[in-house]
């Protein structure tokens, strides 16, 4: 076969992110453990909780971009990523929409995509990882 084929072939096979349903799929896809850190000398259990969602965002994030890295010295590539609203009435977190944010820095999020359709799906197909990485527990 030869490169033109293979590249064609290559082509031809879409990565479809809607396959990533759930840290476990997540885990596969990068052909990892399902293993999560060990936390247990961590003293306050309080803390435990949004680090271990933090970790699966990550795995989950890198699982849907699928090779796609955010190069935080483009200003012209689109950085999407999910807005959220916390609702005083009583209904919990939801998502509001994704939001694309552009910006040189030297320090850029992980939880991004590249595109608004990635965010919106991470931000409701995960809605949990999101409740435990950023509201306390009750």
């Amino acid at each position: 076969m030869t490169t033109k084929n293979k590249n064609e072939k290559k082509e031809a096979v879409k990565f479809d992110f809607r396959t990533i349903k759930t840290f476990e799929d997540a885990c596969k896809a990068n052909r990892i453990t399902t293993m999560l850190p060990d936390l247990s000398l961590l003293m306050d259990a309080d803390l435990r909780k949004p680090i271990v969602a933090a970790y699966k965002l990550m795995v989950i994030y890198k699982a849907i971009n699928n090779g796609w890295r955010p190069d935080w010295s483009d200003d012209d590539q689109k950085k999407w990523f999910p807005w959220f609203g916390v609702l005083s009435s009583g209904s919990g977190f939801s998502s509001s929409h994704s939001l694309c944010h552009c910006t040189v820095t030297n320090v850029g999020s992980r939880l991004c995509t590249d595109s608004s359709e990635k965010a919106r799906y991470i931000a409701e197909q995960f809605e949990a990882e999101y409740v435990d990485y950023f509201l306390y527990s009750e």
